[in-house]
């Protein structure tokens, strides 16, 4: 179960109703803190660090049941619509994932070849999803999705499966931890089969940075 609280955060607002681990069809209200990437170009260092946790205020599919809930626990009901491959064929998907995330590192780094950045429309549909790409090339991200700060100078580490739930219904979670300017954060990476692409190759769709997410 997820419990749904009365206000945003667990300190002072007590749970008043809960929604099932799987539950589908729920309503976001909205979010706090709204992060927008405007918004978030305009913080310093010290601003960015000092943000709180986001929640989302969600409400069942009949409206019965409504709260306040951390934003890491949500997922969008179509990005969950993939058929649950046999354990060997898991296995290989998030072998793929953990390559293709390396990849985007390796790219996206500031000694990188920029013809070759993941970012670059010419890029970009090797690494997501072609739903992402479509809105990247719409309106391009106002801030790096990949690092998720302004400017970065530190380390990342390998990707590695989450360790609470690798895969489920087709959506591989993968965790990259990021030192910069000695700040430590983890970018979760949410990644699927995407069939808009020929062979439906496993392409990124969305990253979760501390307080922010991109798309």
């Amino acid at each position: 179960m997820l419990n749904a609280r009365i206000g945003p955060g667990t300190n002072y607002y007590p749970v008043i109703d809960a929604f099932e681990a799987d539950e589908r069809g729920l309503q976001q209200v909205t979010c706090v803190p709204l992060l927008t990437g405007a918004t978030y170009e305009k913080l310093t260092q010290a601003q960015f660090d000092a943000i709180p946790e986001r929640w989302c205020l969600m409400r069942s599919a009949d409206l019965s049941r409504a709260g306040w809930v951390p934003q890491r626990y949500l997922v969008g009901d179509a990005y969950e619509t993939a058929q649950t491959s046999a354990p060997a064929g898991s296995d290989a998907m998030i072998a793929d994932a953990v390559l293709l995330v390396r990849a985007l590192y390796k790219n996206a780094g500031s000694a990188a070849n920029v013809d070759s950045h993941p970012l670059d429309p010419a890029n970009a549909l090797n690494y997501f999803s072609a739903d992402v790409v479509q809105s990247m090339q719409a309106q391009p991200p106002q801030a790096d999705p990949v690092f998720g700060v302004q400017n970065f100078s530190g380390s990342y580490g390998e990707p590695v499966p989450d360790p609470g739930q690798a895969m489920f219904r087709g959506m591989i979670s993968l965790n990259v931890e990021i030192v910069n300017f000695g700040h430590h954060h983890t970018a979760i990476f949410r990644l699927r089969a995407d069939p808009d692409q020929p062979d439906a190759p496993i392409r990124i769709f969305r990253i979760e940075h501390d307080n922010w997410s991109f798309p």
